[in-house]
């Protein structure tokens, strides 16, 4: 089967033994609307907000984004298959900056993981992912330490998190954000943050 993203130039990539190849993409707002719409509209992913957006308005959200030099959006592909869309952000250029004390090295961290295969979720699976792309992040971009922000309700992503090694910070209330270009409802947000040396000693 070949690969339809084989051609694009990969910001990451990661090789791991039975795991697969793992490829950090710019996200491409008019290419890769269809599959972020999919997953976004699914009521897994109700916590990422686009449930009710048309493919259309994904391209727009994303097309704004690819504007910010603050706010970065990157589609995560394994062995040739979609499987995550990942978005990092200065937090000091982010609504998560008026809540915590920012360090320098920080840098916030969204994650929409796609839905399981026809197989289900395999035990590991999700944790190696995120290994693969916390390499990037922390090391590939040289970060210290990241930061995240879901939603208090959001139960599965916090204990994810905490699992992979994320120590629980204060629960906030994000500010609403109405602008011409994005509005963002006000959130209750359990934030969590990663130190480099928890995952990468040395």
């Amino acid at each position: 089967m070949s690969d339809p993203y084989a051609s694009r130039t990969a910001v990451h990539e990661q090789v791991s033994d039975g795991f697969g190849t793992v490829r950090v993409l710019p996200l491409d707002p008019q290419a890769d609307a269809g599959v972020i719409h999919a997953w976004a509209r699914e009521e897994r992913a109700v916590f990422w907000g686009m449930t009710g957006l048309t493919e259309q308005q994904v391209v727009e959200v994303y097309a704004h984004l690819d504007t910010l030099t603050t706010h970065h959006a990157y589609l995560v592909v394994r062995d040739g298959d979609p499987v995550a869309l990942l978005q990092t952000y200065e937090p000091e250029a982010d609504r998560v900056g008026e809540c915590y004390d920012v360090r320098p090295g920080d840098i916030g961290v969204h994650l929409l993981l796609a839905p399981a295969g026809p197989d289900g979720g395999q035990p590991g699976w999700t944790a190696r992912l995120v290994t693969a792309i916390a390499r990037y992040v922390l090391l590939g971009l040289d970060r210290r330490r990241i930061v995240v922000d879901p939603d208090v309700g959001n139960e599965k992503a916090i204990a994810r998190f905490l699992k992979q090694g994320f120590t629980a910070g204060p629960v906030v209330v994000l500010p609403e954000i109405d602008l011409p270009d994005v509005y963002l409802p006000e959130k209750k947000a359990q934030l969590a943050f990663l130190d480099r040396e928890i995952l990468f000693p040395g």
